[in-house]
């Protein structure tokens, strides 16, 4: 017992992982986890193996294993189990080997086989025998076979296998001359690299590893198709991308996509599509590769034909897709407006797989998310806006779906349709009115909105409200769908409680429904939404602050003084003026904009100034000293003017002489914009038909105000110069 103990604390003592950047190489990575593993003190376990004693070691090897798999695993070891591990550890090499190869057939389809051997120990002695030298080429293969069967079964399997440092002894695997052993190897790290469970990391953090399976690619057409299938599984992040990007992976992948392998073909695309994702440095490469003198570009095109496969089809239009939108190819050019997009319309239809329509209305709507063109083509093809309609009703009471395992496991998956429809919607409603009117009278269509607020699926319930916010751009539809659905109920029990991502979509939404023109807004006052919107402002996100202060800019404009004061009480003064020194310059423009809708009306200007104008001239005073964009400091400007055109409140500038020089500064501004704010502000200061006009007009005659005001008057600026003019005349009435 002392000696298995012992044999497993040092199999299972975790060697230095591949990933170690300490490793200096590959190949030497690999010997060291050669000599561990030779290091191994093998014939005491084969005698304890001998000797029966399975219960210790079941308990040892189920530690492997997750908690609830591991009672029901333990329970059903078989004598067979027993046997074929037995075999593994016979001095004869031919038996041994016999024993692999009849190991390999008993695990063939059988997951409950596969967990029973790796609860007995069958991984680490495979592992060891794939390790010794001595091992023939033939049972090192059969070795690497067996563990690839083994990574077929359970997602415990795979983290079973994972423990046991699967993967650098594969990758030692990799240095083999033997190419029938690499392709063995590399088949078991493609199943275990594209599994879920597997950290894709550990492809990455030794820097050796890439370049030597871009080296295996011209081994043979079963390396071509393993290394281009874990690429695409495991390329996950731009960090990734670049990796692969630097290494060559574009100049030896792209020859692959003339393969003679339908399969190499297809993995290689793959490739292609994850590496072009949101990347402008590959995506513009793409674009000048040549495949036997042939641009990659009219590959992808020549993909994307009917006779393709739709696996094949999907893929290259998705290549072109993320080429296009990482500026790559015009939005315009042949390749996109008649190729791709036409492509991804068929993709939609109703005759194609639950997984290809999910996957060609969100690629389309990526496609056509920044650019009204692509989104009023796409709008009139193949009756695109009924067709996916069709989404909300799979699948239907007469489906045509004859495969029982198919139709189960389009139930658990229809809600995936329902999102990718909601997320096309958005994109082809964007921008266009006809379009975004076209949507609302799809059949149905605002009481599937209001229905997908309320999903169970967070995803779904996120494509909904962003479908949502692109039809509330239209001032029609915010006056006449949203007002008869009432839309605001179900987006305002959204935002009680949800994930940032959505709470984000869905106060940008309301945002809109609380415009002056929306008759939402009337009702949304009333249900006591300021106290939400005041909390927005407090998040840790900018956006979110950004959408809460804007959706109270937006509440308070032309708002009665009762709403006002509401938002004044509810935000606070203190934090008011907190947001306007956010490091966030959106959050400070909108809060400003805030400020200005506040500041409106004399009675409300005067009212609000004389309870905390000392503040809000303090504030202002910063804004106009500090490094602020042109569209900020004109904001300001702005508020100082509303502030001029109080009864009272025009005084807190008169007496601040500090303030007054600001002005005048800014009316020599050598931008525009800054120079007419200010000369609005002395504008309303100097307005004649007020009382103390005149002790104005004098005070500012005297600081050299006219002087500029005439100087103004003959601007180039047609703007500029009747404002100014129009200031004059107030010293000439």
């Amino acid at each position: 017992m002392l000696l298995l103990r012992f044999f497993f604390f040092f199999f299972f003592k975790a060697p230095r992982s591949v990933l170690d950047p300490s490793v200096e190489s590959y190949a030497q990575l690999c010997s060291n986890f050669r000599v561990r593993m030779r290091s191994t003190p093998c014939t005491p376990v084969v005698g304890l193996l001998r000797s029966g004693n399975y219960a210790a070691r079941g308990r040892d090897m189920a530690c492997l294993l997750e908690g609830p798999l591991r009672i029901s695993v333990l329970s059903e070891v078989t004598a067979t189990s027993r046997h074929y591990v037995d075999r593994l550890f016979d001095p004869d090499p031919q038996k041994v080997l016999q024993g692999v190869i009849d190991m390999k057939n008993a695990v063939i389809g059988n997951n409950k086989q596969k967990a029973n051997l790796i609860v007995l120990g069958a991984v680490p002695r495979l592992l060891y025998l794939l390790q010794q030298s001595s091992s023939s080429d033939m049972l090192r293969t059969e070795c690497a076979v067996v563990l690839g069967s083994l990574a077929m079964g359970t997602e415990n399997n795979i983290k079973s296998l994972v423990d046991c440092h699967i993967i650098p002894a594969l990758l030692q695997g990799l240095l083999s001359p033997n190419v029938s052993f690499i392709e063995a190897c590399l088949r078991c790290l493609r199943t275990v690299f594209i599994s879920p469970v597997t950290p894709v990391q550990l492809l990455y953090s030794d820097l050796t590893v890439i370049p030597h399976f871009i080296c295996l690619l011209s081994q043979s057409l079963h390396t071509q198709e393993y290394i281009t299938q874990i690429f695409s599984h495991c390329c996950k992040t731009p960090d990734h991308q670049t990796v692969l990007f630097n290494h060559g992976a574009i100049q030896n992948i792209a020859p692959l996509l003339n393969s003679s392998s339908p399969k190499v073909r297809m993995q290689a695309l793959k490739c292609f599509s994850v590496l072009a994702y949101e990347n402008t440095q590959v995506s513009m490469t793409l674009v000048n590769v040549l495949v036997d003198g042939e641009p990659l570009t009219q590959v992808f095109v020549r993909m994307m034909q009917r006779d393709k496969p739709i696996e094949m089809q999907l893929t290259a239009a998705k290549c072109l897709t993320y080429m296009c939108r990482a500026g790559a190819i015009r939005t315009d050019d042949s390749s996109i407006v008649l190729k791709t997009l036409p492509c991804l319309v068929r993709m939609c239809s109703k005759d194609r797989l639950l997984e290809e329509r999910v996957e060609g209305a969100e690629t389309l709507a990526f496609l056509v998310e920044p650019d009204v063109d692509l989104q009023r083509i796409a709008s009139v093809t193949d009756h695109l806006l009924a067709m996916l309609a069709d989404y909300f009703k799979y699948p239907s009471s007469v489906s045509t779906i004859a495969d029982i395992k198919r139709l189960d496991h389009d139930l658990k998956h229809a809600h995936e349709l329902r999102q990718a429809a909601f997320r096309l919607y958005a994109s082809l409603g964007s921008n266009d009115e006809d379009i975004r009117k076209k949507i609302t009278e799809t059949e149905n269509m605002m009481d599937r909105i209001v229905s997908g607020l309320s999903e169970s699926s967070i995803k779904v319930r996120l494509a909904a409200v962003r479908c949502l916010h692109s039809l509330s751009r239209s001032v029609q539809q915010l006056r006449t769908s949203f007002h008869d659905h009432a839309v605001w109920k179900p987006l305002m029990k959204l935002l009680q409680n949800a994930p940032d991502e959505v709470l984000i979509m869905a106060s940008s939404t309301l945002c809109n429904l609380l415009l002056e023109f929306s008759p939402s807004k009337e009702p949304i006052l009333e249900s006591g939404v300021i106290e939400l919107l005041c909390s927005l402002t407090q998040s840790d996100s900018p956006a979110l602050r950004v959408n809460g202060i804007w959706a109270l800019m937006n509440m308070a404009f032309q708002a009665d003084q009762k709403v006002k004061m509401e938002i004044v009480r509810s935000l606070g003064t203190d934090h008011l003026f907190r947001l306007l020194s956010d490091p966030d310059p959106n959050v400070l423009m909108k809060t400003l904009g805030l400020l200005r809708n506040l500041l409106s009306t004399r009675p409300h200007i005067d009212q609000l100034m004389g309870s905390h104008g000392k503040q809000i001239m303090q504030a202002v005073t910063l804004i106009l000293e500090g490094e602020h964009s042109i569209e900020v400091k004109d904001q300001t400007l702005c508020i100082l003017a509303n502030i001029a055109d109080g009864n009272t409140a025009k005084e807190l500038i008169m007496t601040n002489d500090d303030m007054l020089q600001k002005i005048k500064y800014y009316m020599g501004h050598s931008h525009v914009k800054l120079q007419l704010a200010a000369t609005f502000c002395i504008s309303n200061l100097i307005w004649n038909e007020e009382d103390g006009s005149q002790e104005r007009q004098d005070k500012l005659r005297e600081m050299g105000f006219v002087d500029i005001l005439h100087k103004l008057s003959q601007a180039t600026d047609p703007n500029l110069c009747d404002r100014a003019k129009t200031a004059m005349q107030q010293y000439l009435a």
